[in-house]
């Protein structure tokens, strides 16, 4: 299908130069194109493309690269679809799609695909699942939006393996043939609208995910979620349903987790808080019980699973203050399921960059904060937020001044979290660098150096 085919790989970053590399060994003529300047791309991976003859164009995109000339524009995610050279594709008819896709048509055909999508929760529960069909021995993969680009892991999939791969909106969005065997929705709500344009845009986006499924497929659908309720008529897939409130396949009662009327695990020995990440849990459950897994090895990856890093990551615990990092928590809803998962005393950081979030969202789930620290651009609205509710609140401008308040008001059992309701583009890359920082202040805070 991509044999020989002349290919404009538009945004670089990881899945770019995965889909570069895929590409030219199906002796493709690449070009890749990134927006940003050379130095600020990873120069191994700038090196390798050059060292390989394909041609890169950064710091521009030139009005007349594309042309009719071209058999695809394969586009990095997080570019939007409303990009010059997607709009111009669509006018000659090159096909956009996007390193997903690519890999998709490249694997065995006899590969079981298992994806996961979700407005939260999607990244435990597709390390859960992995990590117990790993335990379980069977030929697993991890891929997709949770680090590792499909593309990457072609030459190591063989026939009759298992991929366990999560898929974000971005990615969805420029998919035609991709198909999993297994689809996850964990849930829906408002999250990315700055980049869809309307929440209805994002969630149709969203059931992407199970438009090439057919009957012989399997849909794994939260029943608790009304908004992902609202698509099942357009899931042709058999469906399974995860229920905290209901008897459903998989469900939550009497403080047990179940799979039909079995018992599984008791909550209490399943190491990570919050009533979400049970139903990540019984998402990864549905999932195990496709493949006949025993209970105790279900039960051995839940009781030692310590979470995703930087989803409300327990840190440590320092002179009996309990540190959680939830740097992931970019918008309201986020931080809204990080504060249910408490009920003792909590210090909580909140603000980045300033987005026009709606703090007051939060209001019904600030009952256990006893203190806000206020941090980033929006930081003074932060403020306002908990003057409103008669909250303690200081603010600074960088996480790393906000310490030594934070130590000076928390005593023993109380909760630090970091769960900021925003991006954090006002002062780092990514959103991982703020919690790495968090993190190094808890150690130096334990090592006695602040």
């Amino acid at each position: 299908m991509f044999q020989n085919k002349k290919v404009l790989i538009l945004g670089m970053a990881r899945s770019g130069y995965s889909v570069a590399l895929t590409l030219k060994k199906q002796g493709c003529e690449i070009i890749v194109n990134d927006y940003n300047m050379e130095d600020k791309l990873n120069k191994e991976q700038v090196d390798n493309l050059k060292k390989l003859n394909i041609k890169c164009i950064f710091g521009s995109h030139p009005d007349n690269l594309l042309d009719k000339s071209f058999d695809y524009l394969i586009k990095n995610p997080g570019i939007r679809n409303d990009h010059k050279y997607v709009t111009l594709a669509n006018k000659l008819g090159i096909p956009v799609i996007n390193e997903v896709e690519v890999a998709y048509q490249l694997l065995p055909k006899d590969v079981k695909i298992i994806s996961i999508t979700g407005s939260n929760g999607k990244t435990t529960t597709t390390t859960l699942t992995y990590n117990i069909l790993k335990k379980a021995g069977l030929p697993v993969h991890l891929a997709g939006n949770i680090g590792y680009p499909l593309c990457s892991i072609i030459d190591e999939v063989k026939s009759g393996d298992i991929i366990v791969s999560e898929i974000s909106c971005q990615q969805l969005a420029n998919i035609k043939n991709f198909k999993p065997n297994i689809a996850v929705l964990t849930n829906l709500s408002p999250a990315h609208i700055d980049f869809f344009g309307s929440y209805e845009v994002y969630k149709e986006t969203k059931i992407k995910l199970f438009k090439n499924q057919t009957n012989s497929d399997l849909a794994i659908i939260n029943y608790d979620n009304s908004d992902s309720l609202e698509y099942l008529n357009k899931i042709k897939a058999s469906k399974l349903y995860i229920s905290l409130k209901e008897e459903k396949n998989g469900y939550f009662k009497n403080n047990k987790l179940y799979y039909n009327d079995e018992v599984v695990m008791n909550r209490d020995d399943y190491f990570l808080k919050g009533d979400h990440n049970v139903a990540n849990a019984l998402g990864a459950i549905l999932v195990a019980k496709q493949f006949n897994i025993e209970n105790e090895i279900i039960k051995d990856v839940l009781e030692t699973f310590r979470g995703v890093p930087h989803r409300l990551e327990y840190v440590d615990t320092v002179k009996g203050i309990v540190f959680y990092n939830d740097t992931e928590a970019t918008n309201i809803k986020c931080t809204q399921i990080a504060l249910s998962s408490f009920t003792k005393p909590i210090i909580l950081f909140l603000g980045g960059l300033e987005r026009g979030q709606d703090f007051n969202e939060l209001k019904d789930y600030m009952r256990e904060v006893k203190v806000i620290i206020g941090i980033g651009e929006c930081r003074k609205r932060v403020k306002d937020f908990a003057e409103s509710l008669g909250i303690e609140c200081y603010i600074f401008e960088h996480l790393k001044d906000s310490f030594k308040k934070v130590i000076e008001k928390a005593q023993k059992d109380d909760i630090v979290l970091l769960s900021p309701a925003s991006a954090s583009w006002d002062q780092y890359k990514e959103c991982e660098e703020r919690g790495d920082e968090f993190k190094k202040l808890v150690e130096e805070y334990k090592n006695g150096n602040n």
